[in-house]
């Protein structure tokens, strides 16, 4: 559409309606990176004296942004009516994505998870420091329903003997993409209303919302401050309040999705 056109004559109308392709379909790290690319290429045609102006440099503030995106976030009613869906649909993404909102993991810790993680006897994944943002082993109370979602996974990936939890659609040790739930939010409908990131946000409001304790709710999601252990509670007494946190927000979202 561009590509052959004098770079002078170009207008910040056809950069936008260029880039509005890419924000339809939800690639907001593309579109981020595809409007600065342009920008640089009109300051380099400007330096060199192909062009005067740079029509791509007024257009951050009419575009969708990442970080914008990632904070959308679900109301209690939408939570009900996704989780509904993804109950009725049972394919194996729906599956995973069940897993994502239950447990408020980041995409990554869970993409790359792994059998030898999972602690069905004590109802725990422990995630190893080397996986995780702050570089602090991560452990996971695991719900009943979530126990119940992994078990179903684990049946139907048991062919392909992969050590990985969600082995990647054609090679069964290595993971998916990085954005397989944003896409699959997008196949089925939802990425207007949230991304995989705004899980964690949905997770933190209803919680908080709720009167649970801060600190178990940033200890569930990995904000981990140096700070956050001192006081009252001991290690056993955190897990033990997340157990009951992450077993009530589970039947919270059951109730939830019954009404949906």
């Amino acid at each position: 559409m561009l590509g052959k056109r004098p770079v002078a004559d170009i207008r910040p109308l056809e950069i936008l309606n260029a880039l509005r392709v890419i924000e339809k379909n939800g690639k907001l790290e593309a579109l981020r990176k595809t409007r600065q690319l342009c920008s640089q290429i009109f300051d380099y045609a400007i330096a060199t004296g192909r062009a005067t102006i740079n029509p791509a440099s007024t257009l951050s503030s009419v575009v969708l942004h990442p970080e914008k995106q990632q904070r959308r976030m679900l109301s209690e009613e939408q939570l009900g009516a996704f989780m509904y869906q993804m109950k009725v649909s049972g394919n194996f993404m729906s599956l995973v994505t069940q897993i994502l909102v239950l447990t408020a993991v980041r995409t990554g810790e869970l993409r790359l998870a792994t059998w030898d993680e999972i602690d069905f006897t004590n109802a725990l994944w422990v995630i190893p420091k080397e996986r995780m943002k702050m570089r602090r082993p991560h452990v996971v109370p695991l719900s009943h329903q979530t126990q119940m979602l992994l078990k179903e996974i684990k049946i139907i990936t048991a062919p392909r003997n992969s050590e990985l939890v969600i082995p990647g659609v054609y090679r069964d040790n290595q993971p998916r993409g990085r954005g397989c739930i944003n896409e699959f939010l997008q196949q089925v409908g939802w990425h207007t209303f949230t991304t995989a990131h705004g899980f964690r946000h949905t997770f933190s409001t209803i919680l908080h919302d709720h009167d649970f304790s801060s600190a178990w709710i940033e200890l569930q999601l990995a904000h981990v401050d140096k700070n956050i252990m001192r006081g009252t509670y001991n290690h056993a007494q955190y897990l033990d309040g997340r157990r009951e946190m992450m077993q009530w927000y589970a039947d919270y979202i059951d109730s939830l999705s019954e009404q949906a």
